[in-house]
């Protein structure tokens, strides 16, 4: 893997166009998750169609100017996070403070990365800004934004936001409306929406009871078997020939049914269980996330546009012997009932755990893979006009918990195939019996970045 070292520009702070609302936003009970005080980061590459066009150095200043201009729509962006009384609850003071801004230089190529671009990018940290404790958000600039040219002409995008303030979809609208307005659009293609109140459970609500999922009071940080220092991060590859092997081993309904989503995460979760060899009788979990933006009938929905945490968890769980020796229709199975659970009083019931300031799901690490489907998020309309994407999604660094989330992104492989690339990080040993499950679950190799 190529090495390298990013020659960074002094940090800048990029303030809002124009002049912007100076007010208090409130966040929802799900932007003021504990577990959402944290930066998250997402990295796009892209290639300029013509070497040279625009020159080397306007690239930066286009993505500048851009992004100056989106902070216009999405200016609390621009504000700080302050602690209410008590410490429980945070509001964004819209001060337009700003953002921050880093040019960077690497003496490396595009193709070097490697094809498809896949997770682990080569010396990731090098894409990504310096935010410091990332999971100190209090009163520090809620948005870094790191562009990185390479000697090719392409370059990276690293896109660091804090957690409290957007979910993986809302990033991508913001990143969306940055591409728009470096692409020459006058106004950004979705208009971005706050309403985080439609998220605030009712007082009603809020006291009644309602039965959540609660393994463990106090999951630990980090578990003697998941050691950041000793992790690993690779990159399978699910096409459509790897799709049609999990189909497969599935009787003639359930393979009919299943979604693509359903397929690769009880496939991944299986396999993950029995390279980790957890004794038989413990408990094992996986977590997923629904989006409300779609899958919740709220009346009223959340408008378009919304750009807030919208994304609820949910768990299936199994003994780890009946989940390793059962064929993968029993996975499936349990993957689609968590999925079906996601109703509209189980997101109430979320919303009004969240209110009482409680977790509604703690789960030990080292016992659960954590997933989510961004492969949806219209990767297609990255498009800068004068530059293509060419990959990316999320950069699988930071603390122990970005590190074993897993973000389903969509990609092409060698051979031009739609696929699903699904990036997960193990200890070392336990990625080799990992990739062994999965070769022999999908009867074929599952394509990886190596």
């Amino acid at each position: 893997m190529v090495t390298f070292t990013a020659c960074r520009s002094k940090p800048e702070v990029v303030v809002p166009a124009r002049a912007t609302p100076q007010e208090v936003k409130q966040l929802s009970d799900v932007d003021n998750q504990r577990d959402l005080r944290l930066y998250v980061t997402f990295i796009e590459f892209y290639r300029r169609r013509v070497v040279g066009v625009p020159e080397p150095s306007a690239a930066s200043s286009i993505i500048k100017a851009a992004l100056s201009e989106a902070l216009v729509y999405y200016y609390p962006v621009a504000g700080r996070l302050r602690e209410l009384p008590g410490g429980d609850k945070l509001v964004v003071d819209c001060t337009a403070e700003g953002v921050v801004f880093v040019e960077a230089h690497a003496d490396v190529r595009l193709v070097e990365f490697g094809t498809p671009l896949v997770p682990p990018y080569p010396c990731v940290d090098e894409l990504i800004c310096q935010v410091g404790d990332l999971r100190a958000v209090v009163g520090k600039p809620l948005l870094y934004l790191q562009i990185t040219e390479f000697t090719c002409g392409g370059f990276a995008l690293a896109l660091t936001m804090c957690h409290n303030i957007v979910d993986a979809f809302g990033k991508m609208q913001l990143l969306k409306c940055i591409v728009d307005l470096a692409r020459g659009q006058a106004a950004p293609s979705v208009l971005p929406s706050w309403e985080r109140h439609l998220l605030v459970s009712s007082a009603e609500a809020a006291s009644e009871s309602y039965q959540v999922h609660n393994d463990a009071k106090s999951p630990p940080a980090q578990t003697p078997l998941m050691i950041l220092e000793e992790m690993v991060t690779r990159t399978f590859l699910f096409g459509p020939r790897e799709i049609a092997a999990l189909r497969a081993s599935l009787p003639a309904r359930l393979a009919q049914s299943a979604t693509v989503f359903e397929l690769i995460t009880a496939a991944v979760w299986k396999c993950r269980t029995a390279a980790l060899e957890h004794a038989p009788d413990e408990r094992v979990f996986v977590l997923f996330f629904t989006n409300a933006r779609g899958s919740w009938k709220r009346d009223p929905p959340l408008p378009a546009g919304f750009y807030g945490n919208a994304v609820f968890n949910t768990t299936a769980e199994a003994a780890v012997g009946k989940l390793c020796g059962a064929p993968l229709t029993y996975a499936v199975q349990l993957v689609h009932e968590a999925k079906i659970r996601m109703t509209d009083e189980y997101v109430r019931s979320m919303l009004a755990v969240l209110a009482r300031g409680e977790r509604y799901v703690n789960v030990a690490l080292d016992k659960t893979f954590i997933v989510t489907d961004v492969s949806r998020t219209g990767n297609n309309l990255m498009d800068l006009g004068w530059a293509e994407r060419v990959g990316g999604g999320g950069s699988m660094a930071g603390d122990i918990v970005n590190r074993l989330a897993s973000a389903y992104m969509s990609c092409k492989n060698a051979n031009g195939e739609e696929c699903v690339m699904m990036p997960i990080s193990l200890p070392e040993l336990a990625m080799e019996r990992f990739a062994s499950q999965l070769t022999a679950v999908t009867k074929e190799l599952a394509r990886s970045s190596l």
